[in-house]
This record gives C-alpha cells, sequence and structure tokens, in this order.
C-alpha cells in the first residue's frame, strides 16, 4: 500500500495552498514536513532532491514532485479531477491558468510596502471584480442549464481552484461577491461537498493568510526584502 503523499515547506500558505486544496476535496490524507529556518531549507537543498533548489516539492507515487503547475495537474489526473479528455483539460487548463493571475497578486500582497498595500488592495479588487468574476459569472450561468460544475458538469481542479481564489478575495474585502450572484450560489454548492467542507473546518491541514510573524519567518527562510516580488502586480511570475 502506497504511504500518504509527503508535502515538503515552509509552514504557509504560499504556491503548496493550492496543493493542500486539491488534495483534500479529492479526500486523499497527506504528510507535511514543515521547514521554519534558512537551515532546514538548506538541509532540504543539499539532500539533492530539489530539481530547481525551490520548493513546493511534494513526494509521491516513489518521485519527488517539484513545479507548482506541475505538482497539481499530476494530482488533478492522478485524483480523477483533470476532466474525461484533452478537450475538458484545455476548458480545466484555461480556467486555472486564469485564476492563477489573481491568486498569485491576493498571494503576496501581505508582502506589500507599509506605503503600496493600499494601492495594491485597490489594484486587487479592481481586477477581481472587472476581469476575473466577471468571466466566471458568464461561465456560471450554465447552472441554470442543469449543469452544477465548470467543466464536464462534475467536480474538477478547476472549480477547487475558482472556490479558493473566492475565498481568498474574500478575506481582501468580505463583500467582494457583490454583483455576482452566480459566483455566491457556486461558492455555497461547492463549500458543502464533504471533503472540502472538511477541509474548511478550523484545525485542517488548511493554512491561514500572512501575518507579521510569518512575513519575517518567510524573509529569513528564502532571503528576500519585503516588497521585492511587488514591482508590477500584474505580472507577479515569482515563485518561492
Amino acid at each position: 500500500m502506497a504511504g500518504k503523499p509527503k508535502l515538503h515547506y515552509f509552514n504557509g500558505r504560499g504556491r503548496m495552498e493550492s496543493i493542500r486544496w486539491l488534495l483534500a476535496a479529492a479526500g486523499v490524507e497527506f504528510e507535511e514536513e514543515l521547514f521554519e529556518t534558512r537551515e532546514e531549507f538548506e538541509k532540504l537543498i543539499q539532500g539533492g532532491t530539489l530539481m530547481y533548489e525551490q520548493v513546493p516539492m511534494v513526494e509521491i507515487d516513489g518521485m519527488n514532485l517539484v513545479e507548482t503547475r506541475a505538482i497539481l495537474r499530476y494530482l488533478a489526473a492522478k485524483y480523477n479531477l483533470y476532466g474525461r479528455n484533452i478537450q475538458e483539460q484545455a476548458w480545466i487548463d484555461m480556467y486555472v491558468e486564469g485564476l492563477k493571475d489573481l491568486s498569485d497578486m491576493i498571494m503576496f500582497f501581505p508582502l506589500s510596502l507599509p506605503g503600496e498595500k493600499e494601492m495594491n488592495l485597490e489594484y486587487i479588487l479592481e481586477r477581481a471584480t472587472t476581469k476575473f468574476f466577471p468571466v466566471y459569472e458568464k461561465v456560471s450561468d450554465k447552472f441554470y442549464h442543469g449543469q452544477d460544475f465548470l467543466v464536464g458538469n462534475r467536480l474538477s481542479w478547476a472549480d477547487i481552484q475558482l472556490l479558493e481564489v473566492i475565498l481568498m478575495a474574500e478575506e481582501c474585502k468580505p463583500s467582494v461577491l457583490t454583483g455576482f450572484p452566480l459566483l455566491q450560489e457556486f461558492k455555497a454548492r461547492i463549500s458543502y461537498i464533504p471533503t472540502i467542507q472538511k477541509f474548511l473546518q478550523p484545525g485542517s491541514q488548511r493554512k491561514p493568510p500572512l501575518d507579521e510573524s510569518s512575513i519575517e519567518s518567510v524573509k529569513n527562510i528564502f532571503k528576500f526584502e519585503r516588497g521585492m516580488f511587488l514591482k508590477n502586480m500584474s505580472t507577479i511570475v515569482a515563485e518561492y
């Protein structure tokens, strides 16, 4: 019997959080090996298992998987969350890649310089409500025609990613879905899927947003200066 997947990362959301979401939604139990110091991270690097000397890394099926999108696609395919055919996979890819842009902006928002926070928040909310959410509100019209999910009328990576990003956006502004009634219905419906509902409960392996203490920890582990990832909120490409 194969062991549980093991996730290697720091004790926070970052790019590992979407991986946690996908595993949790699939009902897969996983272990975490969380490093808290630069020395622990360097020890992992020196072990030779990080292809590009960066995390996240997931041990699964005898492999040490790195690169976030590669990990997510592998898990989605393995746990039947990646469509029934290449056409459905293409739709799923389009939805999740679009969501990644908004997710990255929100993910790195806590790392904003103090003088940039208000500007960055305004930009995130403007993008969410004028570019991204209108797309998914329009797509959600299919829910009135007997479909409950974004692709293939069954739960997929796209649904899980959309719910994750909606909840991230609501942490920035609780009323962000005002004006998007179909997305409100989508959020409620997907949140009640038993595996997802369990992940949303206190005490799960879901991580909280970055606070000042965890920001300092991340800075020390990865050796960066606050604000360095936020040169342009529309073109964030960094991976830590």
